[in-house]
């Protein structure tokens, strides 16, 4: 049986490389490596509304979700994005039946989120799919580009490059880049 690992929400906002789109982001807690998932307008608010505890007027369908498997006796245990299949990440629900039971429904992975975050439960993935999607955290993807390339040979710059690239992440691409042409300059 493959190790489960916790990821935490660190960061929501929108993308830069598909516009009308957000970039939500999870970090493997134990190593710090940042996975992007690009998801949609109306799961980001509803994942911002549940983050932000506040209550709308009316129910959200993560809310009205939530409150269905409440009244029918079940517990949300958990959601485990278990799969990244040609760039889509695939998410399970596990939960408990009002008999104990385990069931487990497959689900979009941002509306696994959007109902984790209002069920206050864990998010977790498999070593496969943080190893095939993270970014070190303490990478370029991760935090802001200050003196921190420097540390990094060219060889390391330009795989991480391609790394960035690969994600979809142009903005730090674009900065790696211009590091890199600075570095042979100088």
């Amino acid at each position: 049986m493959r190790e489960k690992k916790e990821l935490a929400i660190v960061a929501l906002s929108s993308s830069a490389s598909q516009p009308n789109n957000y970039v939500l982001i999870l970090e493997d807690l134990e190593q710090q490596r940042r996975i992007p998932i690009i998801i949609g307008a109306p799961e980001a608010q509803s994942i911002a509304i549940a983050m932000e505890q506040m209550q709308p007027a009316r129910p959200l369908t993560h809310d009205l979700l939530k409150n269905t498997i409440d009244i029918l006796g079940g517990t949300l245990k958990e959601v485990v994005i278990h799969e990244l299949l040609d760039g889509v990440f695939y998410a399970r629900l596990v939960v408990q039946k009002h008999d104990g039971t385990l069931v487990e429904l497959d689900a979009r992975t941002s509306d696994a989120i959007a109902l984790a975050v209002r069920c206050g439960v864990p998010v977790f993935s498999f070593e496969n799919v943080i190893a095939e999607a993270g970014i070190l955290a303490n990478s370029i993807a991760g935090r802001q580009i200050g003196g921190s390339l420097a540390q990094y040979s060219l060889e390391e710059l330009e795989a991480l490059l391609e790394k960035v690239i690969t994600k979809e992440d142009y903005e730090s691409a674009s900065k790696i880049r211009d590091y890199i042409e600075q570095r042979k300059l100088g």
